[in-house]
């Protein structure tokens, strides 16, 4: 592991301390938590009846095809954040019939670990890391109700305390959120968001929807071409397989779909930016961002900017 991606946001350049964080290149991880997946779990409680009904009669032989599809990392959370990792994708979820308040992530079926033992591991990484910057974004809450919302909200304010980013920082950059002692900026995809300040709205995610590399880059540079949302958004550079797919593709995984496509992936990723131009990218997150270089490619797009600035700083000395 690079020492140099473990505080990768710290280790930039001084130029870049009070640029905006939306206009800095930011490694995020798709599906966070997949890589401890329950094989023996419930299906969520949005899969189809039909689904349902044909996972009750051929368990043995659905549940290894929906693991290998739905696991996108194989790394743990503490270990994406020291790759350099600073944008999370939690799927967050309350199990049917569980008369308990725990949480779990899911996607397809729930994980293991539970969302608490999970952020405490962020919290304590961060005391570590005091200079790093990381963006938790909360979505889809399967089988949560207001209670149980608020319950969870007042307990992340519990956890993090002090580092939480107020959303009226309208503008956020290293610099500025050093001097405030903030590390975490929560993003909370519900309509109670508005009850409490530390939490952000939900951030976009370009989601292509397809299994080729051509594909996704064709629905990206669609996206750019429509211009960048204002704030944070995802640039997603996950592929996805639908179920003709899968079955079609019996032997495949979304691992091998995903390392078979990542040299034409690349090639894109390299010709990017990050800054404020209207094509120019802020968050991308991607699949098994551990063994893919995905953190050490979007790091040295804030390179590019730094050359960038420095050239225009000269040009207007020379002035």
């Amino acid at each position: 592991m690079e020492p140099s991606l473990q505080d990768w946001m710290s280790a930039l350049p001084e130029q870049l301390w009070d640029v905006p964080l939306t206009d800095l290149a930011i490694p995020g991880s798709h599906d966070a938590m997949s890589y401890c997946l329950d094989i023996n779990s419930p299906l969520v409680r949005s899969e189809s009846d039909f689904f349902r009904l044909l996972d009750g009669l051929f368990y043995c032989l659905t549940r290894p095809v929906i693991f290998k599809w739905a696991t996108t990392q194989d790394k743990t959370i503490e270990e994406q954040l020291s790759m350099g990792i600073r944008f999370f994708d939690l799927r967050v979820a309350h199990k049917p019939n569980d008369p308990s308040s725990d949480l779990y992530f899911t996607h397809v079926i729930y994980t293991h670990l539970m969302v608490l033992e999970t952020l405490v591991s962020v919290a304590n990484w961060l005391k570590s890391h005091p200079k790093e910057i990381v963006i938790l974004a909360c979505s889809h809450f399967e089988g949560m109700d207001d209670r149980c919302h608020e319950g969870f909200i007042f307990w992340l304010k519990k956890l993090f305390g002090s580092k939480l980013c107020p959303r009226k920082e309208s503008v956020v950059s290293l610099r500025s959120l050093w001097a405030s002692g903030y590390q975490v900026i929560l993003s909370y995809d519900c309509q109670l968001t508005a009850r409490h300040q530390e939490l952000w709205p939900a951030i976009p995610y370009w989601w292509a929807n397809k299994h080729t590399a051509q594909d996704l880059v064709t629905f990206l540079e669609w996206n750019k071409d429509l211009g960048r949302p204002e704030g944070f958004f995802v640039c997603g550079l996950n592929l996805t397989a639908d179920r003709r797919y899968i079955t079609k593709n019996p032997k495949e995984s979304l691992r091998t779909l995903t390392y078979r496509n990542w040299d034409a992936v690349t090639r894109w990723l390299e010709q990017q930016a990050s800054g404020s131009d209207p094509g120019s990218l802020n968050i991308i997150a991607g699949d098994f961002v551990g063994p893919l270089p995905l953190c050490s490619l979007v790091i040295a797009l804030n390179y590019k900017l730094q050359r960038k600035s420095s050239k225009e700083m000269r040009k207007q000395f020379q002035m």
